[in-house]
């Protein structure tokens, strides 16, 4: 078999293994849900809600907040909800189906709103933040996009300024001339370094999505005016926004398709939590195999998501994302193509996770946010001269490098009549890590053992704006992000000094804490009576964001002695 139509052969099969079940489009079903205040968290009594395009299936919710439409027809569907001293709102896409989600909708107050309510449901959302450089992704772009097979990457490919890599069974993303590695990924607000498997490190690009399309609930794509919130972004970024569980029943769901297999869940527990879940299994180093290719690849991925309410104003979000790789050699294969292509391939493994919790308290006009991440990116590389491991002589490359971020972040929305305020902080640790032994070849065969070992302290504050005029003909969108600031190492007393400065008029000072380095264990550590002092001034430089100070204040002063920070370890 020739190299050429080994090629073809590994598209073909890369696009069967992204191809989705087909979705029977017949019939009519039944829609709940329930519709809440975006702020109070208390249900909305008797609003108007109707599916855009069959306004004749409307329904009123009752006293609960509780609705069921009947008889909907099968199909792609936004959702319209009104009621008055309320501002209408139009829900993302939802698939009806006999596996229909529950569906929640927030409604926020108008307080200009004073007379009778017309309903006239749109297709389309505004938003004021990024109005130029944003696309919003919803389900049926997502299932109906012609070749992207419902990945992510392949949708946006087709959006003007966005390039792909010249690759054509990667997803590397090229928006604007910049890079892949320029891109950023965050799901339901925490970062994730990439969402493909068999990634090349240092890109964010693969063959095969990780993100499984039936758990997303909208995107939101931005080529510029990025938010304030979501740093370090310079092409673009990917705001990937799961759905929640069902908090009526439990639907499972099991595929199989031309490349692997997946169960996927919703439901709950209790009458406070909802969970969603997704595994899949590929079995394509089978179909590899099959058609005689020299590598054998196979992936394994996983997605959890658990939502609680902790009481009526706050609630807690836990989220779980894994990916497994590995790429072995078709030993078996012969001819001269095959020893070709086995004389330099590697054996590839690779394991991303990322974990993160999110909590949201309710304050009125005021949400307070408060999440932690935790990203990391193991990847391995190994090749034996002549495929031959009985002797470590025989070793070319043996890699490992590891990536790992951790991210503390805090941010306050206030929503202020026609203004909506936002404002934050964040602490982050990047570290990295690489080994790596490789046999050059020069006058003589020398070995090299090559060893890296960094690690970055990040800290930065945020606020934006937004404003909407009465009418909904005018809006506007302002924000800044600083990071600027030092600081200061001393190894012998292991004293470490961050210096915030947010220009002249926003001095938050200096932070002292202490950093340790055991084996492979490094701690980073701060008084917390330091951190209180700097979220007070904070709070003092910003009005809106006292609520958030005080709220900390008072959880942190109970303890004595108490320090924060982070710890990692070196696998």
């Amino acid at each position: 078999m020739s190299p050429a139509l080994r090629i073809k052969l590994f598209f073909a099969l890369a696009a069967l293994c992204l191809a989705s079940a087909v979705r029977a489009q017949g019939g009519a079903y039944a829609v709940s849900g329930r519709v809440i205040d975006r702020l109070t968290r208390r249900p909305v009594a008797y609003a108007a809600v109707v599916p855009v395009g069959q306004e004749q299936r409307g329904a009123s919710t009752d006293s609960l907040g509780r609705f069921r439409l009947e008889r909907v027809q099968a199909g792609i569907f936004r959702l319209s909800a009104s009621s008055v001293g309320y501002k209408t709102v139009v829900t993302p896409e939802y698939l009806v189906s006999a596996a229909t989600p529950f569906i929640e909708i927030e409604m926020e107050e108008d307080a200009t709103q004073l007379e009778a309510v017309t309903v006239v449901p749109s297709p389309f959302r505004a938003t004021a933040e990024s109005p130029v450089g944003l696309q919003v992704i919803g389900l049926r772009e997502i299932e109906k996009s012609p070749g992207a097979n419902r990945d992510v990457s392949r949708i946006v490919r087709s959006y003007p300024g966005v390039s792909f890599s010249p690759v054509g069974y990667r997803n590397d993303l090229i928006v604007r001339g910049g890079g892949p590695s320029e891109n950023k990924f965050y799901l339901d607000g925490i970062e994730i370094p990439n969402i493909n498997h068999f990634a090349t490190q240092g890109a964010t690009g693969g063959p095969v999505s990780i993100l499984n399309a039936d758990l997303i609930r909208e995107i939101n794509f931005y080529t510029g005016a990025f938010p304030a919130d979501r740093s370090g972004a310079l092409s673009s970024v990917l705001d990937i926004r799961l759905r929640d569980g069902n908090p009526e029943k439990q639907t499972f769901k099991a595929t199989l398709g031309a490349s692997e297999v997946s169960l996927s869940g919703s439901g709950h527990i209790g009458e406070k939590t909802s969970y969603l879940f997704s595994l899949r299994q590929s079995y394509l180093q089978l179909l590899f195999k099959m058609i005689g290719l020299p590598f054998l690849p196979n992936y394994i991925d996983g997605q959890l998501k658990v939502k609680t309410r902790l009481s009526e104003h706050d609630e807690l979000t836990v989220l779980g994302l894994a990916g497994f790789d590995n790429m072995k050699l078709n030993l078996d294969e012969e001819g001269e193509d095959a020893e070709y292509l086995l004389s330099y391939l590697p054996r590839i493994r690779q394991e991303t996770f990322t974990v993160g919790a999110a909590w949201r308290h309710y304050a009125g006009r005021h949400v307070q946010t408060v999440s932690l991440g935790h990203t990391y990116l193991n990847n391995r590389n190994l090749k034996y001269r002549g495929n031959d491991d009985s002797s470590e002589d025989n070793l070319t490359l043996r890699l490992r490098s590891v990536e790992q971020k951790t991210t503390l972040r805090a941010e306050n929305r206030s929503y202020l009549g026609r203004w909506t305020v936002r404002e934050g902080a964040e602490l982050s640790y990047s570290g990295y890590t690489n080994r790596t032994e490789q046999r050059l070849f020069t006058d003589e065969a020398v070995l090299s053992d090559y060893r890296t070992r960094l690690g970055i302290v990040g800290w930065g504050l945020f606020a934006g704006a937004d404003y909407a005029s009465a009418d909904k003909r005018f809006t506007a969108t302002f924000g800044s992000r600083t990071f600027t600031g030092t600081y200061e190492f001393t190894g012998e007393s292991h004293d470490i000094a961050l210096h915030f400065e947010m220009s002249s008029k926003y001095d938050l000072g200096t932070l002292n804490g202490k950093t340790y380095l055991s084996g492979t264990d490094l701690q980073i550590l701060f008084p917390a009576t330091r951190l209180l002092k700097m979220v007070d001034v904070l709070g003092q430089k910003l009005a809106s964001f006292s609520t958030t100070a005080a709220t900390v204040s008072t959880l942190v002063g109970k303890f004595d002695d108490l320090y924060l920070g982070f710890e990692f370890t070196k696998q």
